[in-house]
């Protein structure tokens, strides 16, 4: 119901609508013009009608021309509720259609969803986008449990610099791995391009994956779920035990390594569904190689904020911290209510996720 009000709410915002007839030159040249419109500007959906082969769309460009006050002539070009008639060139009649496409897409980045109330895509920004999706990922009860575990063992020790360089490597590897994860995520669509089939489909895998999401939220351990089986956190437990114990501090250090980098692989089936998203989204904004990559940081940062805020009230008052259940369902919650969000925008309103 939200997908289709979407699409319905928006569809007459991104579409550019063309009123042609065989035999008309002035057609011609606008034809030309829109096959380098559709290469530059993919985003936009350019419909056109053959007046001459459909009787219902020359009556209605009939009563466009009327209502503005125009001559009902082609080719003709419709914006929203903007119309205009004849095509001299793309220098100026081209440039003042993109003016029109241009100035729609700044006044109607609302996008009104229930519950949410009217949420403004347009002026959150890509950095603040970056970070909001980013805190989001790394609240993931899926991916703190071993780290409170950890930390909770090496408060027992007593050693601020133990704990600084056992949890620290935990969170520098884990957040290298998850870089690398996301780098190859943005190769992958990056390569594919910008296609339409692609943020479909992506957009209806978000949507299951949040609704498990959802689902482990609000009836955990009752049909399939992205969650680390509880079979599988005992070893875990026992390695984490091992490497606070061990009296070697190198070899300590390189089994924290080999742990975290064995997490992360887990932890990628329930953590998929965000990262996934953003680099789509990232891909499809035109920046330059670096731009991309300073961007991953920035999401990594955010994403490690929770985790290095951890540490350091572990490191500072040397007391244990657990994640309570019914905390990190609400965690696994908000994720889940996110990534459904996310889904529902590729599908419905891709453009309010463009950021140029």
């Amino acid at each position: 119901m939200v997908a289709a009000a979407a699409s319905a709410a928006w569809a007459d915002q991104r579409t550019l609508e063309v009123f042609v007839k065989p035999g008309c030159s002035h057609c011609d040249r606008a034809k030309v013009w829109l096959d380098d419109l559709r290469a530059r500007r993919p985003e936009i959906a350019i419909v056109v009608h053959d007046v001459a082969a459909q009787p219902d769309q020359r009556e209605r460009l009939l009563a466009l021309a009327k209502r503005a006050g125009a001559l009902a002539a082609v080719p003709a070009f419709l914006v929203g509720d903007r119309l205009r008639v004849g095509f001299d060139s793309p220098e100026t009649t081209g440039k003042e259609i993109e003016a029109w496409l241009d100035d729609t897409e700044r006044r109607s980045d609302t996008i009104h969803l229930p519950w949410l109330g009217s949420v403004r895509v347009g002026e959150v920004g890509l950095a603040t986008f970056t970070v909001l999706v980013g805190l989001v990922d790394g609240f993931n009860p899926c991916a703190m449990w071993v780290l409170m575990f950890l930390l909770a063992l090496l408060v027992n020790v007593h050693s601020r610099r133990r704990m600084i360089m056992i949890a620290g490597t935990f969170v520098a590897v884990s957040a290298a791995a998850y870089y690398l994860f996301m780098a190859a995520w943005l190769g992958a669509f990056l390569v594919l391009g910008a296609s339409r089939w692609l943020q479909l489909g992506l957009g209806v895998v978000a949507l299951g994956v949040g609704a498990l999401h959802v689902k482990d939220a609000v009836r955990p351990g009752r049909g399939p779920s992205l969650s680390i089986p509880a079979r599988a956190k005992p070893g875990f437990y026992a390695r984490v035990r091992r490497i606070v114990h061990a009296e070697d501090l190198r070899g300590a250090l390189a089994a924290t390594i080999g742990l975290a980098a064995v997490v992360n692989l887990i932890e990628l089936l329930c953590t998929a569904g965000l990262p996934a998203l953003y680099t789509q989204i990232l891909s499809a904004q035109g920046l330059p190689w670096w731009e991309h990559h300073a961007y991953l940081l920035l999401y990594i940062g955010a994403y490690m904020f929770d985790d290095a805020l951890m540490v350091t009230i572990a490191v500072v008052t040397l007391r244990r911290r657990k994640l309570q259940e019914g905390g990190g369902r609400i965690l696994q919650l908000v994720s889940g209510a996110v990534i459904v969000l996310l889904g529902l925008l590729l599908i419905a309103q891709p453009d309010l996720l463009s950021f140029r």
